[in-house]
């Protein structure tokens, strides 16, 4: 007993000591350790249920946020995931089928067991359209297999590498115990795929990117001023705490608020509207609010529209959003998708809106995508697209200046070429990644 209570007092220290260093204050105690085992509940439910992950595989990928984790005790039941760290914080998360793992909140005031998810059947038919590829390139192939084993080979942990020219599949590289069904997390590439539920919500019912007056707690302040664009473009000046440590509005938005839209849609303005660019997760899940307002404040609306619009005409058979505890799409970070339907997702911004012989998006929605903002500080982000241009320097500069990506934690990337139609996708789970030398040999490869 007495080993254990000094391993214990080491553990604390060592845990205030490491939040000090991080610039957590000892006031925000609570906040580590219930967003410590948030964030381990929703990871492991949703690696297991979703993405199909072994535990010692989340385990490890849980590792990678902080060491900290690795005191995590994890639980596994045949729909739940609880975790416990050290008796002092609990938390527990629940898969439901097609809508993945939602963190269980006591506030929470819908019923998520209500609503039904349709299912989209795997087609056989040739690529986009199915899942069947007559296409791949011989000495293409080689060059992916090669980068994605010298990936492993220096630990960068790349677990799918895919490549699409003029609408063909060329190319798919599979990292160990993952194949092309596997289900990956995306993180902020679900910001792109929120952009473009808002696209077709301009097509089809009449969208303007001009409009204001968003919401009713809106009306009586400056905030009726912010239009659609100034949200798309991350460009509201609404307040919002993007760094993701203990207390602030990304961490307790993701892992301990009921609604994530609703925390956000609540945020004060904080800089003039339009002035200036601020990355924020929140501004996302304002978007997904203001399409479930949209569509008529229904949660099964909301699910029925995102499969019947955009998930069964693209074909997204592997593919799951998941939704925070009052039913709302978690449009900032909760996506899972195989590699080929986060490429059909990025063959969609590539031809001009249309795949599959429908029309998604109007081609000028597109090409406001990845057109640079107009803020003061940083122009390179367009509708919840990150943009090579658009700043002094480029982003990426060995790859084309008309670049443009859908960009997720871990390095995930959906990489768009318009000048080379041509789509490259790449899913890990590392925290860096030779974007401009590793994209560059296939394109090189491809001309």
């Amino acid at each position: 007993m007495k080993k254990l209570s000094i391993s214990l007092v080491v553990v604390f220290i060592s845990a205030v000591i490491g939040l000090r260093w991080v610039g957590i204050s000892i006031l925000a105690i609570d906040d580590a350790l219930d967003v410590s085992t948030g964030l381990g509940a929703k990871i492991a439910c949703s690696g297991k249920f979703v993405g199909g992950l072994s535990q010692a595989q989340i385990v490890s990928d849980l590792a990678g946020y902080s060491p900290a984790n690795n005191i995590l005790d994890i639980e596994y039941s045949e729909n739940k995931v609880t975790t416990d760290f050290l008796g002092l914080s609990q938390a527990s998360a629940t898969y439901r089928k097609g809508l993945g793992c939602t963190i269980d909140n006591e506030l929470a005031t819908f019923d998520l067991d209500t609503l039904v998810v349709p299912t989209l059947q795997q087609s056989s038919l040739l690529w986009p359209t199915g899942e069947t590829v007559t296409s791949i390139n011989t000495n293409l192939q080689m060059v992916v297999d090669d980068i994605v084993a010298a990936d492993n080979q220096a630990g960068l942990d790349t677990r799918a590498l895919l490549v699409i020219k003029n609408g063909n599949l060329l190319a798919e590289s599979y990292g160990p115990d993952f194949t092309q069904n596997s289900k990956f997390l995306g993180w902020s590439m679900g910001k792109s795929l929120t952009s473009i539920m808002v696209g077709n919500l301009a097509l089809k019912h009449s969208v303007k990117d001009t409009e204001t007056m968003l919401f009713e707690s809106w009306k009586g302040d400056e905030r009726k001023d912010i239009t659609l664009k100034n949200l798309l473009q991350m460009s509201s000046g609404l307040e919002f705490d993007e760094n993701y440590i203990p207390g602030t509005d990304a961490t307790r938005m993701l892992f301990l608020e009921p609604s994530t839209s609703k925390y956000a849609v609540h945020k004060p303005l904080a800089n003039p509207i339009g002035e200036q660019f601020y990355y924020s997760s929140g501004t996302t899940n304002i978007l997904m609010r203001y399409i479930f307002n949209t569509l008529g404040s229904d949660q099964q609306t909301l699910v029925d529209y995102f499969y019947q619009q955009i998930a069964q005409p693209l074909g997204l058979a592997h593919t799951v959003f998941e939704v925070d505890a009052e039913g709302i799409f978690v449009g900032s970070s909760y996506i899972f998708a195989s590699a080929r339907d986060w490429a059909r997702m990025g063959l969609l911004m590539i031809n001009q809106g249309v795949i599959n012989n429908q029309q998604i998006l109007s081609k000028e929605w597109v090409q406001a995508s990845y057109t640079p903002n107009e803020s003061q500080n940083d122009g390179s982000y367009g509708y919840q697209f990150w943009l090579n241009r658009g700043s002094e320097k480029l982003r990426w500069p060995e790859l084309p200046e008309d670049t443009y990506a859908m960009l997720g934690n871990r390095k995930q990337r959906v990489m768009m070429f318009p000048s080379q139609n041509t789509v490259i996708v790449r899913l890990g789970w590392g925290s860096s990644y030779p974007d401009d030398d590793n994209f560059g040999k296939i394109l090189a490869e491809l001309n």
